[in-house]
């Protein structure tokens, strides 16, 4: 099970971060909005940093889940 929740807590993290990362560059680089992330609340360019760190955050958590739950 906990492999399962690693996992999950892990492909979250990305889909997360590469959100932050694009609406971060989108806004900072291009002055557009590109993602989905846009769509659900109105954030200020540097407050997709934090949205990457939210997605860092979970995929450490997934992979360090992952790794106590040892081999089967």
């Amino acid at each position: 099970m906990r492999t399962t929740i690693g996992y999950t807590l892990e492909s979250i993290g990305y889909v997360i971060g590469a959100q932050g990362v694009v609406g971060f560059a989108s806004q900072r680089f291009f002055g557009t909005e590109w993602g989905w992330l846009h769509k659900v609340a109105d954030l200020p360019p540097n407050a997709y940093l934090g949205v990457v760190a939210v997605g860092l955050a979970l995929i450490a958590v997934g992979v360090r889940t992952r790794k106590t739950a040892g081999p089967r």
